[in-house]
């Protein structure tokens, strides 16, 4: 779901007669949080920049909306920080109403694309605005889990938190398993309920589809983002433990830690693929895979939300109002399978946080009401949100795969310290990551990034460090660096065996790594690929992560076309993912998207430097 900020071409929204404009002002592009994990436009399977990473069919990429300013130097700025799936809608309503007056004060309202979990995260350790970027006055995160959670980090740092408990709704939408239509039928659907008992069946059957006839889809594969960083990851670990207890509400910490329900949520969670910042990795590979006939064979099921589904089959898997019909609606659609167990809402809070006060807290206020107006609540609906009191619009229909009467039985978030347990014991129980890391150390990363007093390696070495802590005990992780004849004729050298625990090593290595020769990239990609997979495991997640600066650079090496066709598998056969880091503004975006579109993998854009910690971020949490 990064994301990311995608946007609508640059459209612009004027404003209505009635408001006031005190000062004619340029028009700006909106400001992007740079501590956002999906905050970078990244980009996978096919070619086109969007929020997901669909380079070239999940969604054209342009700009974001263009943010309109009118009230010029005197008026109040209220800053918003929303995740990605409603963050372009936001800004477009945020341009018709920027220029309202409230108290005597012109009001803009600047809309910020936000990760859930990076937003919580940042305001749990006291939000730095040159980390995390501008600090927001109102946070609107998918879930009002995430507000639980940051009750809990702050209560547990001694500090009280900036968001309340309660906070009002502004949209809503429950969290589903999309199911490519012919899969649900198989299992019995619309008749038959379904639910996640049913997923960790057949998670667990060595039959896997051949169970209900079709042995051509493989195992059943699994996608769901991961926890720490995207509501759907979240909501999903949650619902799987609500479903593994039988309950309905009131989770305790001594049902979370029962050997049944860790059993349980284990076994849904050895059927995934692999995780991620975002749902629109998925919804985007999958597009691809449609637009070649093979969907049904790259993934059987992703948890996202209801809306998301209703984008898919629009083919507009991004989600952005902007780039709804640039792509054909898919051949093989998803539908809504609503967990038989229950579900939980994303409810999209809206929590005005404590140093909003004054100006701002009236500005905020008069913005909410705004945004509830019955006009703007059908502009939600128009895109297949429900309303914030949960009432289903008129695209919540059997013929978009989604069912109006569902969801049977809501789940409630869980008391602030079982969540926390929640996503402590999925750290344990998560599918374990064999992960090559390749770093580029050519000449050019050498070159000093201005403002910063570092070089692009010294930064890229920070973050890579800085990423560390997110893999495992169960994680095999190795380093390779690579420019060019590393090793005798080899372009890449091994610096640390992929193995389990290499945590100090790794930290060692890449501390003492320098930059020097030309980029030996084509090369150095198929070996790395060979190597995961030599060395992969039927029960992790195999990827290579990839970072460069540059171009391929050696001529003697093998063409893109041969490495291409060499990476590429049959439909349906697993494979190592290399997950590709285009670093700076010389790095060749165009072929690392084409290597991770051919290994079902994402693609990400850190060409503005300074930005490369929150991508290495979001990159490894793809483990």
């Amino acid at each position: 779901m990064p994301a990311l900020t995608v946007g609508s071409g640059g459209r612009v929204y004027p404003p209505p007669p009635q408001r006031r404009r005190r000062r004619a002002a340029p028009f700006i592009v909106a400001v992007i949080v740079a501590g956002a994990l999906i905050v970078v436009l990244r980009t996978v399977v096919d070619g086109r920049d969007s929020t997901g990473g669909a380079a070239g069919g999940a969604g054209s990429a342009g700009a974001a909306v263009a943010q309109r300013r009118a009230c010029g130097e005197d008026g109040t700025v209220l800053t918003v920080a929303a995740s990605s799936e409603k963050a372009e809608l936001l800004r477009a309503m945020a341009n018709e109403y920027n220029g309202h007056e409230v108290g005597g004060h012109c009001v803009d309202v600047v809309v910020n694309t936000v990760a859930s979990g990076a937003a919580m995260q940042a305001l749990a350790s006291g939000w730095d605005a040159r980390r995390d970027g501008p600090r927001p006055d109102v946070w609107t995160p998918a879930s009002a889990g995430w507000v639980t959670l940051l009750q809990q980090r702050a209560q547990a740092a001694d500090r009280t938190s900036p968001a309340a408990a309660d906070n009002p709704s502004i949209a809503t939408s429950p969290l589903v398993i999309a199911v490519p239509k012919p899969m649900a039928s198989a299992l019995g659907w619309p008749s038959k309920k379904i639910g996640w008992s049913d997923v960790l069946k057949l998670a667990e059957d060595p039959k896997g589809w051949s169970r209900y006839g079709h042995p051509e889809w493989g195992p059943f594969r699994l996608g769901k983002t991961n926890p720490n960083f995207s509501t759907s990851g979240l909501n999903a670990t949650v619902g799987a433990y609500f479903a593994a207890t039988g309950l309905s509400g009131d989770l305790t910490d001594k049902d979370v830690a029962s050997a049944r329900a860790r059993q349980f949520v284990r076994g849904v969670e050895r059927s995934i693929v692999h995780y991620g910042d975002t749902t629109l990795t998925f919804l985007s590979n999958l597009q691809h895979a449609d637009d070649e006939g093979t969907a049904m064979s790259y993934i059987s099921a992703v948890t996202v939300e209801e809306k998301s589904v209703w984008d898919y089959n629009q083919g507009n898997p991004t989600g952005d109002p902007g780039t709804l019909g640039e792509h054909a609606k898919p051949k093989v659609p998803l539908v809504a399978v609503y967990p038989k167990e229950g579900t939980l809402l994303s409810d999209h809070p809206y929590a005005v946080l404590s140093w909003a006060t004054g100006a701002k807290a009236a500005a905020a206020a008069d913005f909410l009401k705004f945004l509830r107006a019955p006009e703007r609540q059908r502009r939600f609906e128009k895109y297949a949100f429900r309303g914030f009191d949960g009432k289903p619009g008129s695209l919540i229909t059997a013929a978009n795969g989604l069912d109006p009467k569902e969801p049977a039985t809501t789940l409630g978030v869980p008391a602030p310290q079982v969540l926390d347990r929640i996503l402590k014991s999925w750290a344990d129980l998560r599918k374990p990551a064999n992960v090559l890391m390749v770093m580029d150390v050519s000449g050019s990363m050498g070159a000093a990034v201005p403002g910063t007093g570092k070089t692009k390696l010294e930064l890229a070495k920070q973050a890579a460090t800085g990423a560390l802590p997110q893999f495992g005990p169960n994680d095999r992780v190795g380093l390779w660096l690579f420019s060019v004849k590393q090793d005798g004729d080899r372009d890449y050298r091994e610096l640390v065996p992929m193995a389990r625990n290499t945590r100090g090593k790794l930290r060692a290595r890449i501390d003492g790594l320098v930059p020097g020769g030309g980029t030996g990239l084509y090369d150095t990609a198929l070996a790395s690929y060979d190597y995961v997979r030599e060395h992969r495991s039927g029960d992790a997640i195999n990827a290579v992560v990839f970072l460069t600066d540059g171009k391929n650079e050696d001529n003697a090496s093998i063409s893109l076309d041969r490495l291409l066709g060499r990476l590429k598998t049959e439909p349906g056969q697993d494979t190592v993912r290399i997950f590709t880091i285009a670093y700076g503004r010389d790095a060749d975006l165009g072929v690392l998207k084409k290597i991770s579109q051919t290994t079902d993998a994402a693609a990400y854009d850190s060409r503005e430097p300074g930005s490369i910690d929150q991508v290495f971020t979001a990159v490894i949490s793809n483990f």
